[in-house]
């Protein structure tokens, strides 16, 4: 397993230590994504009256929302990589079973090749026969 990690961040303007079994980066990539969002909320007037709890609240909820609307983009992704692979192995299906058929339509070319060939012995055959009565 590996080892925990211990990081200071900074989030809001206060110095947090994370611990956890990710990377140093990966801790800071969090705090960090936090700080954006809390910067975003911010921005706007009525985010900024609200108290410190509804606040909280606020970004609880929309870290949330993240959370979900990253749960259905990726089910979603994962419902596309399926129809691509089964169309995949349905496009290699067609493949070989093409391949079959053309490997049947060359034997059957050959055949008939050989059976021409034959045939037009025969007729160089049967004509030198004709010319010699």
């Amino acid at each position: 397993m590996a080892d925990k990690t211990d990081a200071e961040v900074i989030i809001g303007g206060k110095v947090y230590t994370l611990c956890g079994y990710e990377s140093e980066e990966y801790l800071q990539k969090v705090a960090n994504h936090i700080n954006n969002r809390l910067n975003e909320f911010n921005a706007m007037e009525g985010f900024r009256r609200s108290s410190i709890d509804m606040q909280n609240v606020l970004m609880q909820i929309n870290l949330a929302d993240d959370y979900f609307k990253a749960k259905k983009q990726l089910k979603s992704l994962e419902e596309d990589m399926e129809a691509k692979e089964k169309e995949l192995y349905d496009l290699k299906h067609e493949l070989v079973t093409t391949q079959i058929k053309m490997e049947n339509l060359d034997k059957n070319l050959k055949s008939v090749k050989e059976e021409l060939s034959t045939k037009e012995k025969k007729i160089v055959q049967l004509e030198t026969q004709l010319k010699h009565k």
